[in-house]
């Protein structure tokens, strides 16, 4: 066995990492839509179909989840690597990130807010609980309609061939997952 070097507590989050990224969108009080990028999101029950999404309060997307309920997470690929990395770092409450970006918002099929074209697969979520973890909330979400571009999943998982996910590994890096499945 190797020595371990000690790894500093603001960075051990890191040590999860890579991690699949997606896009939140969401749509407040005042009808305005805004995008989020995270990469702290994770299933947490498959009957209810259930997810959570972790966001810092001081996000306008967190006002946003808490004044509508709702929020839709959107799995975006590679070739829109810049929209992703813009909206992880320009604030939704001085931009109209879906214009910078020129990404496409599409009407939700059952939340008001939109879901975003250029993104191939959706998961409708309405707010089934909200808890506060340290400088996070963690939005759970019970997943109303969930959707994917044609031949992009199918069997039940992606065409990693055709669809390049996008693994955030770090600051402004991602990483794809390498297209070839290992069988244990």
């Amino acid at each position: 066995m190797s020595a371990k070097n000690p790894i500093n507590t603001s960075l051990v989050t890191r040590l999860l990492h890579p991690m699949h990224t997606v896009l939140v969108s969401s749509v407040g009080s005042t009808g305005k839509p805004n995008i989020i990028t995270i990469a702290w999101v994770m299933p947490t029950s498959a009957n209810p179909p259930l997810l959570a999404v972790s966001i810092a309060p001081t996000r306008h997307t967190h006002t946003n989840i808490e004044e509508s309920g709702e929020f839709i997470v959107n799995i975006p690929t590679l070739e829109i690597l810049q929209a992703v990395y813009a909206c992880g770092s320009l604030t939704g409450r001085s931009f109209d990130k879906f214009k910078k970006t020129n990404l496409t918002p599409l009407p939700g099929k059952k939340v008001k807010a939109p879901a975003i074209r250029e993104c191939i697969a959706h998961l409708e979520c309405e707010l089934d609980g909200q808890f506060i973890t340290g400088d996070h909330t963690l939005f759970v979400g019970k997943i109303v309609e969930a959707y994917a571009d044609m031949g992009v999943f199918i069997d039940g998982g992606y065409e990693l061939k055709k669809a390049h996910l996008l693994y955030h590994s770090g600051g402004n890096n991602f990483v794809l997952m390498e297209p070839k499945i290992y069988k244990a």
